[in-house]
C-alpha cells in the first residue's frame, strides 16, 4: 500500500509530465491530479498551502514534496521510495 499523491499541475507543464514519469517508474499509478490551469480558486488554494507559484507541486500523504527538481532530488537520497511506503 502505498501513500496517496497529490499533484497541482496543468495540461502542458513538462515538469508535470516528467514527475509523472518518475512516479510511475515507482509504480504510482492513482496521482490526484488537481488542474490549475482549468481552476483559478485551485491556483490560489496552491500557493497559499505551499507559498510557491509554479507547477507541479507535489503531495505524498501529508508532506508536501515540492516541485520536480525537489522529487527528482528525493528520489537521488534515496528517500522517496520509503515516503512512497508510508
Amino acid at each position: 500500500m502505498s501513500a496517496p499523491v497529490k499533484m497541482y499541475c496543468t495540461a502542458v507543464c513538462p515538469y508535470c509530465m516528467m514527475a509523472e514519469r518518475l512516479l510511475a517508474s515507482k509504480g504510482i499509478t492513482q496521482i490526484e491530479k488537481i488542474r490549475v490551469d482549468l481552476d483559478p480558486q485551485q491556483r490560489e488554494l496552491m500557493m497559499q498551502q505551499t507559498g510557491r507559484r509554479t507547477v507541479p507541486q507535489i503531495y505524498v500523504g501529508d508532506t508536501h514534496v515540492g516541485g520536480f527538481d525537489d522529487l527528482s532530488a528525493l528520489d537521488r537520497a534515496g528517500k522517496l521510495d520509503p515516503l512512497l511506503q508510508a
